[in-house]
């Protein structure tokens, strides 16, 4: 009976997000898996799936959205650039975050809720607002820009621009997604037990070795799981490409955007989106495999 009651309970504890994930998750994948195997209509979206003629039912189905992904070199080389803007963006996360969250986790209690409403105060104003005011910072009449031409100038170079480039695009994915590599981080290295730290020392370990043998391998969950929280909201992002990219910043997300919004050519949007779903889920399933104590086993070994 007591089995049944810890089964039964499970179940109804799973069942919420179960049925969110299938109806908001599953049931949409499914849906544009279908789609992608489609037609575009006269006027753009689904032509109809079937037709009748003679009395006759025929699918009305290809797989020229799927031989279009691979047969251009245009899409699958946005996709690597888009990935490689993702890493990038989590790489320098990690460096930025990694040191600020070790002192916000190593500061005294009176100073850490303080600390950690800085890390959050970002959030406190709209999305946009955030990147328009980026705009300004990198617009040619700014004073980053015109600061940076005088140092050029003086060294024989061209003048340079920060708007519209990979540059701005990387800079502002950065400072949107840090505090989720901060956060995470933070919670991670709070829990450290600093009694190992001092047996490692009275051992006689110097601080590097406290930190690269004890503190790095326990921050390693940490570490997935903010570069989940970080690479996948950038690799699918299109309003920072967008507005700071231009044509040199264009992602996968953007193009996905046009085929949807502008283009209206759905099944070849579904067939985009499906890649990068995929994608997503093998990041996540890889970064829970890492984050597992068997993940982290298998790593030291």
């Amino acid at each position: 009976m007591a089995n049944r009651a810890e089964r039964l309970s499970r179940i109804l504890l799973s069942l919420p997000p179960g049925l969110y994930l299938l109806l908001l998750f599953a049931v949409p994948s499914l849906m544009m898996l279908f789609a992608s195997f489609r037609f575009s209509g006269e006027y753009g979206g689904l032509a109809p799936w079937y037709y009748i003629e003679d009395g006759q039912f025929t699918l009305d189905l290809t797989l020229e959205n799927w031989q279009r992904l691979f047969e251009s070199d245009i899409y699958l080389g946005l996709l690597l650039k888009s990935l490689a803007y993702a890493l990038a963006t989590t790489l320098i996360c990690v460096i930025m975050a990694y040191p600020l969250a070790l002192m916000i986790a190593r500061s005294k209690k009176r100073h850490r809720d303080l600390l950690l409403l800085l890390v959050i105060l970002p959030f406190w104003s709209n999305f946009l607002v955030r990147i328009y005011a980026w705009m300004i910072i990198f617009s040619p009449q700014g004073a980053l820009t015109a600061a940076l031409n005088v140092v050029t100038s003086s060294l024989g170079l061209e003048p340079i621009t920060l708007m519209f480039s990979g540059t701005a695009v990387i800079t502002c994915l950065v400072y949107v997604h840090l505090p989720f590599m901060i956060l995470p981080l933070y919670a991670n290295l709070e829990k450290h037990d600093h009694r190992l730290l001092d047996a490692a020392q009275d051992l006689g370990a110097n601080r590097f070795q406290c930190f690269w043998l004890i503190t790095w391998p326990l921050s390693l969950p940490g570490i997935y799981a903010g570069a989940v929280l970080v690479f996948i909201p950038s690799l699918g992002i299109f309003a920072i490409p967008d507005l700071l990219g231009g044509t040199n910043g264009i992602m996968i997300g953007n193009v996905i955007k046009q085929q949807f919004v502008e283009s209206r050519d759905w099944p070849f949007g579904s067939v985009l989106s499906l890649v990068l779903t995929a994608i997503t889920l093998v990041l996540v399933l890889l970064a829970a495999k890492l984050g597992s104590p068997a993940g982290e086993n298998n790593g030291k070994k």
